[in-house]
């Protein structure tokens, strides 16, 4: 995609933070460094993030991307150019909205817009009110299908394409279940109005690790794209997970199990420990002073040790995974 009508092919990138990133083409064919996209008031994209008490207001929240640093024995994080310090009375806990976007010029101006999905499930639309060659972003609102806001399970992805050769474009949505949903436009190019969702491939998520297989799985968090993978004229659909599998090894021995049973045993008082250390600092009700913050953090570094070494003792029960699946249009 170009953004800015350079002629130079640009990327745009959501983030596990929130926020939107641009890295504009160069001539070269490398890309400059990343910016933040923005409304054309010049705030931040970032939808669903911002700052809030936490724990009642013994803390502070912040959802979306901060840099952090440590001067003279402080520590503080800034966020959208606003630094704050983190100290053990009031800690800045940070966490993300899980952003995914895709760029398509959805209303048919010439122009690109952004279709945001994020981890609540929700997706939004961004709508880009400058040109071709100076994008201006407007406020995000919340796509409709069907006379109900777009919405799956959580982690949505939204892709954009003619998944039904009708030359207006329709959205696609991956979920954090692994399912894909199809919201077909109902309008024009111009005027684009979404029919309720269809779903186009079943939920593949698997909460017992029993189930996890030693043979690739379809797992979850489905992220899509769309292309004529095959060259037949029709859309295929390739969809990105996250996925889980028991690791390609010979079954344990009858010794090996009972080691293993052992040290399970071991490690489930210093868990249940460090389980108590952890609610004493984050908890409802947790410690004030530094000194009391300094004992528990050193307290809990020794568990950590002891923890570690027993585990590296265990073999793991499953392995992180990501595939790419292909689905060919029939």
């Amino acid at each position: 995609m170009d953004i800015d009508g350079d002629g130079h092919p640009d990327l745009i990138s959501g983030s596990w933070p929130g926020e939107i990133f641009l890295f504009r083409g160069t001539a070269d064919h490398s890309f400059a460094a990343r910016e933040m996209l923005k409304y054309k008031d010049g705030e931040i994209i970032d939808i669903g993030g911002g700052t809030e008490p936490y724990r009642g207001g013994q803390g502070i929240l912040i959802r979306g991307f901060v840099e952090r640093e440590t001067v003279d024995g402080r520590s503080y994080v800034t966020y959208h150019g606003k630094r704050i310090e983190s100290t053990p009375e009031k800690p800045v806990v940070t966490t993300g909205t899980a952003s995914v976007v895709s760029a398509a010029d959805w209303d048919g101006d010439g122009d690109y817009d952004l279709i945001v999905g994020n981890i609540n499930g929700d997706v939004y639309l961004v709508p880009n009110e400058g040109t071709a060659e100076s994008y201006a972003f407007g406020k995000e609102k919340k796509l409709m299908a069907g006379g109900q806001p777009v919405h799956v399970t959580e982690r949505a992805g939204p892709c954009v394409a003619d998944w039904d050769g009708d030359g207006d474009l329709d959205l696609l949505v991956g979920s954090d279940d692994g399912s894909v949903w199809l919201y077909s436009n109902t309008g024009s190019a111009k005027a684009p109005e979404l029919a309720a969702g269809v779903r186009l491939l079943p939920s593949s998520r698997r909460s017992n690790p029993r189930e996890y297989s030693k043979e690739a799985q379809r797992g979850s968090r489905s992220k899509i794209c769309v292309a004529d993978w095959n060259g037949d004229g029709r859309p295929d659909l390739l969809v990105g997970d996250f996925a889980q599998q028991r690791p390609g090894r010979p079954d344990p021995t009858p010794e090996e199990l009972t080691k293993q049973d052992r040290i399970r045993r071991e490690l489930e008082p210093l868990q249940k420990q460090y389980s108590a250390l952890l609610q004493k600092l984050t908890g409802p009700s947790p410690v004030r002073t530094k000194e009391e913050n300094d004992k528990l953090n050193e307290e809990m570094k020794q568990l950590r040790e002891k923890m570690q070494s027993l585990q590296s003792q265990l073999p793991h029960e499953y392995e992180n995974h990501g595939w790419v699946w292909l689905f060919s249009r029939k």
